[in-house]
């Protein structure tokens, strides 16, 4: 079986003995022309026209009302923890099962993640585990500032249960939609669900500016004040610099958004092709009963950033771990468990039982688009 998969990833990538990354840029547009244009013009730091083409093409593709550019996603949570309110000490619910990004960005704002439980057929945050933490907590000893529901691998979690559940407590929802550009639920694009979104363009994501993020709402006050907190809270003068508060130089450079317009441009065919790649896996997967291949949950229609199997047992996921990557096919396990961390150990969370499940079991595949450069 071992030898079986590998054969079919390098049949897929029409990679007989090449080495096949888990998710490689590909840059097949018009990157190289906008880059040269920012060198001719030496617009290449945080002015330019590109940055706000890019945020005007996240708008118009994801639906959102406004679009903030950043360095990267973690600055974009960071400042989103910000502009819902959390203070230093304040809880904020996130789930156990992410990227450490998700944890430092509530740490780094002062707040202590409160590590919540999985459904298994998202990935992402259990409204049940959410609803059963809230009915238990006394808030007035320590107030809930925020909840990160996290779209884990470009696969919609239960957003609009989480969405009401939080509605009922009235605490606010920040989304990590770091690897869901491209992916909606119910025709919605994700990120846009919360009262803010991120999402995050590092070089492994389905468009890369080389790092980057961006900030997503649909109310404007949020929308301007993320634009002032990310770019020094700048106020307007012809030449003074008048700042009216202490805010973060997060900018997004010019030449990195010149990458993100060439990429959004080819975003769709990018999109097109993972979504063959998912049916070529789905396809092959389905004729067996000692894998599991994880599909986009109903009502959600993923990007497919990574494409992820269950095995069985955790041996036969090292097992295959060891066999792939050792015959030049790089495949990834998920992310350890957020409590597993020295640095998370002791923050609250539940009992996990999904979540470690799914850690212990897991298995990425190469997922990467297959356009000619």
């Amino acid at each position: 079986m071992l030898d079986r998969i590998t054969n079919f990833i390098r049949e897929l990538y029409g990679e007989p003995e090449n080495f096949i990354p888990l998710h490689a840029p590909v840059f097949a547009g018009n990157e190289k022309e906008y880059l040269c244009n920012c060198i001719d013009t030496t617009f290449v730091s945080s002015v330019g026209e590109y940055v706000d083409q890019f945020e005007d093409m996240i708008c118009a593709y994801t639906n959102a009302k406004k679009a903030t550019a950043v360095v990267n996603g973690t600055c974009g949570l960071t400042t989103a923890l910000s502009l819902v309110g959390v203070q230093p000490g304040d809880l904020v619910l996130t789930q156990g099962l992410t990227f450490v990004a998700t944890a430092n960005a509530i740490r780094h704002i002062g707040g202590e993640p409160v590590f919540l439980d999985s459904d298994s057929d998202t990935l992402g945050m259990s409204p049940e585990a959410l609803r059963g933490f809230l009915e238990h907590h006394d808030n007035e000893k320590q107030p809930i500032s925020a909840c990160v529901p996290v779209h884990i691998l470009g696969h919609a979690c239960r957003i609009r249960e989480i969405c009401d559940i939080c509605a009922e407590w009235n605490i606010p929802v920040v989304e990590d939609a770091a690897e869901a550009l491209g992916s909606t639920y119910e025709g919605q694009h994700l990120g846009t669900f919360g009262d803010l979104g991120v999402l995050s363009f590092n070089g492994n994501k389905t468009i890369t500016t080389g790092g980057g993020g961006m900030i997503l709402t649909n109310n404007d006050e949020l929308g301007l004040r993320a634009k002032h907190l990310t770019t020094t809270a700048k106020t307007p003068h012809p030449w003074e610099f008048r700042h009216d508060q202490v805010a973060w130089n997060y900018r997004m450079p010019n030449i990195n958004a010149a990458l993100g317009c060439a990429q959004m441009e080819k975003l769709e065919v990018i999109i097109n092709d993972k979504r063959g790649i998912a049916g070529a896996y789905r396809n092959f997967f389905a004729k067996t009963d000692e894998i599991q291949y994880i599909d986009e949950p109903k009502g959600c229609d993923s990007n497919f950033w990574l494409n992820t199997i269950f095995f069985t047992t955790r041996k036969d996921r090292d097992d295959f771990l060891a066999y792939s990557n050792g015959r030049g096919v790089m495949t990834r396990p998920l992310w350890t468990l957020m409590t597993d961390l020295p640095m998370y150990e002791a923050s609250p969370a539940d009992d996990l039982v999904n979540a470690r499940r799914i850690c212990e079991c897991a298995v990425n595949l190469p997922s990467g688009p297959r356009l000619e450069p």
